[in-house]
């Protein structure tokens, strides 16, 4: 039985997830919901219980020093609660954590068992995959939906995904047989840089979060650390004949594939976004660019065909990768 003392009646609740892991390419999606408890102060109010999804020899715990006291972090998913002010306040509900290793079908009944008992409107699935896309352009994100009527309402992609899938995929169906409407958006991450964090990928989602709920989401230091990650690629490359050549190849494939979108509505939907993003009060100070300090030797050859590791990646969004999740992040 799922008991939620101390948390307070909600208001227009959606539940927003991502699972470290095979759906988490450059911990982009992880990376946005932890942006999301950071920026407005989180409360976590439950945790699943690690014993019955984990295996502790594939996410171990932790030990850490407390004062002196040794103390123990088990690998686990938690919730937590934020409440977004404004005219008009809403709550998001936060659900973090690693990808279960075992009994999935449990692990999406607790899921939905609190997004019940809390009121939950919506959930709305973060993830991220590795595509043949290039870093000097903006991060494609697709939204996808089981339900079609909520692909007519929303402008999202019906999904027509079939082959191996992780635990977005799995979350999701589960919200569609259980009645509850659910979104997810896919970030596709250029997989010749994979290593995260990919803060680029996680602002680009964070983005289109935005939109879909109507939201104004405080970014901070967020935009610079992405200028700050593409100039440490670009670096990076220019030192490598043979990226920079394969980068150039993804550039000229995406530029081509955008063209039919350079239409008068495309643009000025872009327009409208940039305009209820415009808000001084939302964007922080300069970041020290710390994210480059990751991108050190990161970058991966270029494939002489095909990238392995998009074999089972489904039809792309415009030269990217596919409109669902299901290609596991490189090692």
């Amino acid at each position: 039985m799922i008991e939620l003392e101390g948390v307070p009646e909600l208001i227009d609740p959606v539940m927003v997830a991502a699972f470290e892991g095979w759906n988490d390419a450059g911990d982009a999606a992880s990376g946005a919901v932890a942006h999301l408890d950071r920026e407005w102060k989180g409360e976590v109010f439950a945790a699943l219980d690690a014993e019955d999804y984990y295996d502790f020899q594939v996410n171990r715990p932790t030990v850490w020093l407390d004062n002196g006291v040794r103390k123990i972090t088990w690998p686990t998913t938690r919730l937590s609660v934020v409440r977004i002010g404004g005219p008009k306040p809403r709550d998001l509900v936060l659900v973090r954590g690693i990808e279960p290793s075992m009994r999935w079908r449990s692990f999406c009944n607790e899921i939905l068992g609190f997004a019940h008992e809390l009121g939950v409107e919506m959930v709305v699935i973060l993830g991220a995959l590795l595509g043949d896309t290039p870093h000097t352009r903006p991060v494609p994100v697709s939204g996808v939906t089981s339900d079609a009527d909520l692909a007519r309402t929303m402008d999202l992609e019906e999904t027509k995904y079939e082959g191996p899938t992780g635990i977005v995929g799995i979350l999701q169906e589960a919200c569609t047989h259980a009645g509850v409407p659910a979104v997810s958006l896919w970030a596709a991450v250029p997989h010749y840089v994979s290593q995260p964090p990919n803060p680029k990928a996680t602002l680009a989602l964070l983005n289109r979060l935005e939109d879909l709920i109507d939201i104004r989401i405080p970014l901070g230091e967020l935009p610079e650390d992405a200028r700050a990650w593409q100039l440490g690629v670009d670096q990076l490359a220019a030192e490598d004949s043979e990226v920079a050549e394969y980068v150039q190849t993804l550039e000229e494939a995406r530029d081509t594939a955008d063209l039919p979108e350079a239409s008068g509505d495309a643009i000025a939907r872009e327009f409208e976004r940039y305009l209820r993003r415009r808000d001084p009060a939302a964007a922080g100070e300069p970041g020290d660019g710390s994210y480059l300090r990751d991108t050190s030797g990161g970058l991966t050859r270029p494939p002489k065909r095909k990238p392995s590791g998009a074999e089972e990646e489904p039809p792309a969004p415009p030269a990217a990768s596919s409109d669902e999740d299901e290609t596991p992040p490189e090692a």
